[in-house]
């Protein structure tokens, strides 16, 4: 595996790149033949890998193109939180680098980590291995998360404690932190010419300002400190809320200039508010973030994500995350992609992309013909233009990785000139 990172660092221009290509198939071949990844009829072929990998020098990557809303010649696919626990390379490093900050903030760790789904699958994404809460140190605000996941905020519920971020001095995370900038822009150079796209990604202002309130994850809660502040002090909750809309945008900019070629926004918490209330606290932030990242940079996809919750599931707030200005929403599993499809384009938004969006659930524990059979119904509901194949939530941590590949194959192999025949 370490070899083929080093042909990957290869120049597509210079005389290795065939050289490249084949050993990058060969590898990839070898691997699904060991593994037994080509089950239930998606095992790779030579001539489908030869396609996937190779990559004119003036082409445009596959999801990059299908975020922009362009008709293209495979679904690509990529999978949310594809880099982590499910992957027993990734496992192997936790004894080395036992906190989850020592490995996503060690440039060398965290690059290593962001490859790994891309040379085991094949995916078409590869997402920087981070966190929503790594630019926090950056505007003066420390936080600890447990190998369990818990977070550990100093909690900012008072004037007084808002100083630590407004006194903090102005956002840099040039000089804050670097780490991300530095493996954004190695990931570009480790998939040059193979036709993936690194994508960036920041949480946006009312999922971040409820870890600063709540101190915590405010699930356990149902988010009771944030929801005290907001009725107390809704002036404060606005300005945390406006300042990290301000730095988050930022940041999103400072990830694009440093590599990545799609950005993906997560609230993942805003689910949790009813209609109105989103309408208050999640939707302008929403904004303008995305305003802020397209005053610099308006080509560059954006990606929304939120968890399906309370009043998110069905697609119950999905047209109010389109009138965010987005360019993709990634759909959870809890509504059919094909209808996700149809309300969007009632409400207006008929050409807005969309990813997704298996359930987790079924990808961790289906067999392979249930893996297939869901698969195939979602590329077949989305068609040939403006979607991007993914999970409607993270990849469960004891997904087996066979049921990974195996996922990413059926896309891979997917027709959809063959389907739309056989319609």
């Amino acid at each position: 595996m370490f070899m083929f990172t080093e042909l990957a660092l290869q120049s597509p221009e210079e005389p290795r790149s065939q050289q490249f290509i084949s050993a990058m198939l060969s590898a990839l071949l070898l691997a699904s033949q060991v593994t037994g990844y080509g089950i239930g009829g998606a095992a790779v072929s030579a001539s489908s890998m030869r396609s996937h990998v190779s990559m004119s020098a003036l082409d445009e990557p596959l999801l990059l193109r299908a975020a922009r809303g362009e008709k293209v010649e495979r679904t690509p696919v990529w999978m949310m939180r594809q880099a982590g626990r499910h992957m027993a390379c990734y496992r192997a490093l936790v004894s080395k680098y036992p906190t989850f900050r020592e490995r996503s903030e060690t440039p060398d760790v965290s690059l290593e980590v962001s490859l790994q789904p891309w040379r085991a699958y094949g995916v078409d994404g590869v997402i920087l291995f981070s966190d929503i809460l790594t630019p926090l140190p950056a505007m003066g605000v420390g936080f600890q998360i447990s190998e369990g996941g818990a977070v550990a905020i100093e909690p900012i519920r008072t004037r007084e404690a808002f100083k630590r971020m407004t006194d903090h001095g102005a956002f840099n995370p040039q000089r804050d932190v670097p780490f991300v900038g530095e493996v954004l822009g190695k990931l570009r150079t480790a998939v040059k010419g193979s036709g993936a796209t690194v994508l960036g990604f920041v949480g946006l202002p009312f999922t971040l300002g409820t870890y600063l309130i709540e101190g915590a994850t405010g699930t356990k809660t149902g988010f009771a400190e944030t929801r005290a502040l907001r009725e107390s002090n809704p002036s404060l909750v606005k300005d945390i809320l406006s300042l990290l809309a301000q730095n988050i945008a930022q940041y999103a900019c400072y990830q694009i200039e440093s590599g990545a070629q799609v950005i993906q926004i997560f609230d993942s918490w805003a689910g949790h508010l009813e209609p109105a209330e989103f309408d208050t606290w999640a939707a302008p932030y929403q904004k303008a973030v995305v305003d802020g990242i397209k005053a610099k940079h308006p080509n560059v996809p954006i990606i929304v994500y939120m968890a399906p919750d309370k009043h998110s599931r069905g697609g119950a707030l999905l047209t109010r995350l389109a009138k965010s200005g987005v360019d993709v929403i990634s759909v959870d599993h809890t509504i059919d992609l094909g209808e996700a499809k149809k309300l969007l384009a009632a409400a207006g938004y008929p050409k807005i992309s969309l990813q997704g969006n298996l359930d987790p659930e079924l990808l961790r524990d289906g067999t392979p013909d249930e893996i297939k059979a869901a698969t195939e119904k979602i590329l077949k509901a989305a068609g040939d233009t403006g979607h991007v194949m993914n999970l409607g939530h993270g990849i469960e941590p004891t997904t087996p990785e066979p049921n990974a590949a195996f996922f990413v194959n059926t896309v891979h192999a997917f027709d959809h000139e063959k389907a739309k025949a056989l319609a």
